[in-house]
């Protein structure tokens, strides 16, 4: 299939793993981009520069495809070296960044500069149409089904995406309740040049994370996420535990005097506690309301096939059949 996010990233299957806090590593990248789509390491989950340099080496041993970095501006206690993590992103060699969070405008000198591709993550037009302004060359679009943070205008994709089909100019992928052929089709119809997917691929055999995490996804349905840090306008979806819970006690509880010191254990250092030792009650980590369509664990390269052969059927025999066209066998 080609769009024309295959063609600027140089991809067989307009498929991008979005990068996800102590799930992105070379591992996941690698067996993404094997399978045809777009692996991302997550930059940040290296807590040194030194330290990304090592894990986009072992990706590079793992793939000759593409693959690319996360990169997440944030506000935080304190400020990540961001001019180091390019430096190590450019010198081992990548050359497609998915910037997150705060605009990367300050930072696009430096990224252009060493020949990436910068796709952004938008939760709203006008903060797409702000990324292609400041030379972004393409935008993930996120819903609010997404999980981790959606914004703050609960605009859900099939309102979202023909907004944005409307205004960019640039490439965009759909991301947020993306699982399936199904999903992909959807979002190609609703005007997107592919699709971005976090939790699916924390559910297959290859993300590095431990088997709870996978089987907790593959347990929930579409209604067991919940929005934690609203009344901060910090609005994070993540899967409903005993940690989450007390989150919303906590918030119900403080009301408008609600500050983000009364949550941050809660919120903060809990992604090694979760993905790495398994701990489901630790507190809140991003999960998108898609998990209600996730029921198996398989390979990458299972998934990717899978959902590859479900779009080319709907697209050529289900709606051709739509249309009165020869159905194709």
């Amino acid at each position: 299939m080609k769009t024309r996010i295959t063609e600027l990233f140089g991809i067989e299957h307009p498929i991008i793993q979005g990068g996800m806090h102590y799930v992105g590593f070379a591992e996941l990248a690698a067996a993404v981009s094997n399978a045809g789509g777009l692996g991302l390491i997550t930059g940040l989950t290296q807590k040194t520069p030194a330290l990304l340099a090592k894990e986009i080496a072992r990706c590079r041993e793992m793939t000759d495809k593409p693959f690319g970095v996360n990169l997440t501006f944030l506000p935080t206690f304190s400020a990540p070296p961001y001019p180091e993590y390019i430096a190590a992103i450019a010198e081992g060699g990548v050359r497609v960044v998915e910037t997150a969070g705060r605009s990367p405008e300050a930072y696009m000198p430096a990224l252009k500069a060493a020949g990436m591709k910068v796709i952004h993550k938008c939760t709203s037009v006008r903060h797409a149409l702000k990324a292609e302004a400041i030379g972004c060359d393409a935008v993930s679009v996120d819903g609010f089904e997404c999980g981790g943070h959606p914004g703050e205008d609960d605009l859900p994709n099939m309102i979202l995406l023909p907004r944005a089909a409307e205004e960019l100019r640039i490439p965009f992928v759909a991301s947020g309740g993306m699982a399936d052929g199904r999903s992909l089709v959807a979002a190609l119809a609703l005007g997107a040049d592919g699709m971005n997917m976090g939790t699916r691929f924390i559910a297959t055999k290859e993300a590095p994370v431990h088997d709870n995490v996978k089987q907790a996804i593959v347990k929930a349905s579409e209604l067991d996420t919940r929005l934690v840090m609203r009344p901060l306008r910090n609005t994070e979806r993540v899967l409903n535990n005993a940690g989450v819970e007390r989150i919303l006690e906590i918030e119900r509880e403080k009301g408008a005097a609600l500050q983000i010191s009364d949550v941050y254990d809660q919120v903060a250092g809990v992604y090694p506690r979760v993905m790495i030792e398994g701990d489901m009650d630790a507190g809140a980590w991003s999960c998108g309301m898609v998990a209600g369509l996730i029921h198996d664990v398989p390979s990458v390269q299972e998934l990717i096939d899978r959902i590859m052969g479900q779009a080319h059927d709907l697209i050529t025999a289900r709606l051709a059949g739509m249309l009165g066209q020869p159905v194709r066998a």
